[in-house]
């Protein structure tokens, strides 16, 4: 679609995003006891909360990106930095 204008195609990302996120978070909170469980074993299962995290992050991410482009903002394209004053 063109700059600026609501995509059609970023709306149905977003809300399989967003579902794919409901369902983390609600696996998340079913599971707690287990997932506490796994965690705290020590050993090489530290990772599991680190990799626990990035998907969540990458899940969000990429809710939020295609929700904001479902309404059709976009980010300004790069040029000449504005030094702060």
């Amino acid at each position: 679609m063109g700059k600026g204008r609501p995509s059609p195609r970023a709306l149905w990302k977003a809300v399989a995003y967003g579902m794919v996120s409901i369902l983390l978070y609600a696996g998340l909170y079913a599971w707690e006891g287990h997932i506490l469980r796994w965690t705290t074993q020590g050993g090489w299962y530290f990772i599991l909360p680190v990799l626990t995290a990035f998907l969540f992050s990458f899940v969000h991410g990429g809710f939020t990106g295609y929700f904001w482009e479902s309404l059709g903002v976009q980010a300004k394209p790069g040029g000449e930095k504005k030094p702060a004053n």
